[in-house]
């Protein structure tokens, strides 16, 4: 009998390939069958990829993508965030958030130009990763949401720097319904740059590795873009704008129940089904949002409604447990109803300030 193998042939491939080749920094991020769903390793092996080649002269730009064909991040591991909140383990809850703001942080600072791909589905924690690169790319597959609410959470990764500061009320209503944009929508409202019909992306990456002129990642992306259809979202602008102007959630629903489109009377449906807690954060914090500096004071503000929700809410917990843990889509929130939130319930989330004294802290005084 022959020698028996000692290989182990079901070794996990890496989470995150990182390679360099021709002036570009290629991070794909793969763990195709769960969307690319992150973790705190990946967070890390990104965030170490980036260092690496921020003062490397062999690398010109950074290409991000998704392996699969289902989309480049579905988000993070939130069903780990409940067991983590559930098991009292609080500190790792801090430390995730604060390690995957810094990251989100550091693409959208990076000195380097990023071109992201928002192939599929990129949502939530991709949002984080795309939303805020030098290049945001989307085709004709993309499906991109800040879906946080329907989970009893709120926008975060800078998302709600991006919904602050998309058209008219169209920010609100996405934070508050979670909708999902599709890449007309997306570049409408901020939150990509550049649509790339997908049978063509292969072309792009080889434009970028060959580019053999000055040309900027933007302007080759350019050479591959295409005309979107009109957005959907602009054409809603009419009744969203009328209903998410309310002064209150209650307000909204009241005002979308006022209207003649039938989509206004689904969206009041969809929010009444939702954390009354979590749409009232939200509504306060997109708003905030809108107010602030930059992305940095939106991520701190965004870091201390998460420590508030992990420490002081139960829809949390409820929220992830009905979508995604039992699956039964029935979660029993609390307080129930919009009447039943308390009048101060935002004003106490927005005061949360962040407990972390090196969040925010500026990379160069380290």
């Amino acid at each position: 009998m022959g020698r028996v193998s000692t290989l182990d042939v079901t070794a996990p491939e890496p989470t995150v390939l990182a390679r360099a080749e021709r002036g570009v920094g290629h991070l794909t991020l793969n763990r195709p069958r769960a969307i690319n769903a992150l973790d705190l390793d990946m967070i890390l092996q990104l965030s170490a990829a980036l260092d690496a080649w921020e003062h490397d002269p062999d690398i010109d730009v950074v290409l991000l993508d998704g392996a699969g064909e289902r989309g480049l991040c579905a988000g993070g591991d939130v069903r780990g965030l409940r067991e983590q909140i559930v098991e009292g383990r609080g500190s790792e809850v801090a430390v995730f958030f604060r390690t995957e703001y810094a990251l989100n942080a550091r693409i959208a600072e990076y000195p380097k130009p990023i071109v992201a791909i928002a192939d599929g589905v990129t949502m939530g924690g991709g949002i984080g990763l795309a939303g805020h690169a030098a290049v945001r790319v989307v085709t004709e597959r993309s499906r991109l949401a800040m879906p946080e609410t329907r989970i009893g959470f709120t926008p975060d990764v800078g998302g709600s720097w991006l919904l602050g500061r998309a058209p008219g009320r169209t920010g609100e209503y996405l934070a508050l319904t979670g909708g999902t944009m599709d890449a007309s929508d997306a570049i409408y409202a901020g939150f990509a740059d550049a649509l790339v019909p997908s049978d063509r992306l292969t072309d792009l990456c080889d434009a970028l590795l060959t580019r053999a002129d000055p040309a900027t990642p933007a302007e080759l992306v350019l050479l591959f873009d295409e005309t979107p259809a009109p957005s959907r979202l602009a054409a809603a602008r009419p009744w969203i704008d009328d209903a998410f102007s309310a002064d209150t959630v209650a307000e909204i629903v009241a005002r979308l129940r006022a209207r003649p489109e039938a989509e206004a009377s689904t969206t009041a449906d969809t929010l009444e089904e939702l954390s009354p807690t979590a749409l009232t954060v939200t509504l306060a914090a997109v708003r905030a949002a809108r107010e602030l500096p930059d992305l940095r004071a939106a991520l701190a503000q965004e870091y201390g409604l998460v420590l508030w929700f992990a420490g002081t809410q139960s829809d949390l917990v409820e929220g992830i447990r009905a979508q995604l843990v039992d699956k039964d889509r029935d979660p029993h929130w609390n307080p129930s109803t919009l009447d039943a939130v308390a009048p101060d319930l935002a004003a106490d989330a927005l005061a949360a300030a962040p407990t972390d004294p090196l969040w925010g802290v500026d990379r160069d005084a380290d």
